[in-house]
């Protein structure tokens, strides 16, 4: 008994999961004086038992099975939460040969005992075959018992710091993430004599990869453009700052012209030729002129942008473009739009539609075009900040899973 309380401080050191494994069934095999020795844990997600570990001279050749519960003797053992001694497999119901004969190993004797921490299975571990006569007795399956309690509480405590480890890594990510960002967004909005401009990003607290920007080319042109990437956390933000790039080589060899049509279509092609098809890329890009009052939309897969005028009961929808970027090597179309003073165009991310509250509810674009409306009269700031407000009313103690990103122009 002193060697076993030797092996169960062992196993209660605190290490990786994988080397916890390797040393229980290592400990298991020699204080039982086994052939070999296994151990299975349970995966809730699929309801099957799965080779961590098996020692033994054959161990290497079953360790990409998994068991149903219920099926084989190990199986039966979970499912039913019993340990079980026998002395000749072959003679139980319950075996299963299935695996002696892919290993070719022969099974005679074993004791197989649930892994179980506050009455919930984690797995099941077994020996097989005692090596002076093959068979293992009464006072083997109590040793293995107390052996397994400790295991199981090894092994739990062990999954506990493998979440935390896990969670920290991702809580990483997401704050270099967020960093990027944060990072790559105007730190201050452009300044216009003709027009007033207001956006905000509120990150989601899974970091999406919403983008905005608001550029000044020159005295008769500014850019304005909404992006929201496929995905979430440090892929997306990467694909933003290829985003960010493009743009801002594109403005430095281009000084005082900006062709909308060869933007558009030459970051589809560097997307397309930078990332996977399932990192695919909505936006919207407008180009305004100042001097003209017109402004020039293409639209790549995403929410429509909103026009409201004066008069007009509902606002002009700006849809025309193509499909998302970063798919289909395609041209865009441009859709050309006049207007005048009082005129207002608010573009956003689906973070803002799509904001649900605790019963599952969509914001969505009537709701959006509602409190424009109430707040036409006003100024850019107010009309984003009266968004900002109606959607975190409807929102209300529901955590979000995306970015919030809006932006709001008004014509003078």
């Amino acid at each position: 008994m002193n060697f076993l309380h030797t092996i169960s401080q062992k196993i209660s050191e605190k290490k990786p999961l994988p080397k916890l494994l390797n040393d229980i069934m290592e400990s298991s095999k020699l204080i039982m004086d086994a052939e070999a020795s296994s151990l299975l844990l349970y995966d809730p997600k699929d309801n099957k038992l799965h080779f961590q570990v098996a020692t033994g001279e054959k161990g290497r050749l079953i360790k990409k099975i998994s068991i149903d519960l219920g099926v084989g003797l190990a199986g039966w053992v979970a499912k039913h939460k019993k340990s079980i001694l026998i002395d000749d497999c072959y003679k139980d119901k319950r075996f299963c040969s299935d695996y002696d004969k892919k290993s070719k190993f022969k099974t005679k004797s074993m004791i197989c005992v649930p892994l179980i921490r506050k009455n919930k299975l984690l797995g099941v571990i077994e020996v097989i075959n005692r090596k002076d006569d093959g068979i293992f007795d009464e006072r083997d399956l109590t040793i293995f018992e107390t052996l397994a309690s400790q295991c199981a509480i090894a092994i739990e405590n062990a999954q506990l710091i493998e979440i935390q480890i896990e969670k920290e890594a991702l809580e990483r990510e997401l704050e270099t993430a967020r960093s990027i960002q944060q990072k790559l967004l105007p730190s201050d909005l452009p300044r216009f004599e003709d027009i007033q401009v207001a956006a905000k990003l509120i990150p989601a607290k899974q970091v999406g990869g919403d983008y905005y920007n608001m550029v000044k080319i020159d005295e008769n042109e500014s850019l304005f453009l909404v992006a929201d990437v496929a995905g979430k956390g440090i892929p997306a933000a990467l694909i933003v700052s290829t985003i960010y790039s493009c743009l801002q080589t594109y403005l430095k060899l281009n000084l005082g012209e900006f062709d909308l049509m060869t933007f558009v279509n030459g970051l589809n092609k560097v997307l397309l030729e930078s990332t996977t098809p399932d990192k695919f890329v909505s936006c919207w890009f407008g180009l305004y002129n100042h001097k003209k009052r017109k402004l020039k939309s293409i639209n790549a897969g995403h929410n429509p942008t909103f026009v409201f005028k004066k008069g007009e009961d509902a606002p002009k929808k700006l849809e025309t473009g193509g499909l998302f970027l970063g798919i289909f090597d395609q041209v865009y179309e441009i859709e050309k739009i006049q207007l005048e003073s009082g005129n207002i165009f608010v573009f956003y991310s689906d973070g803002v539609t799509e904001a649900w509250n605790e019963k599952e509810q969509d914001y969505d674009e009537r709701r959006l075009i509602n409190v424009v409306n109430q707040h036409i009269k006003m100024s850019a700031v107010d009309i984003l900040t009266g968004i900002e407000k109606d959607v975190k009313n409807h929102v209300g103690k529901a955590q979000q899973g995306d970015d919030f990103t809006c932006a709001v122009v008004k014509i003078l």
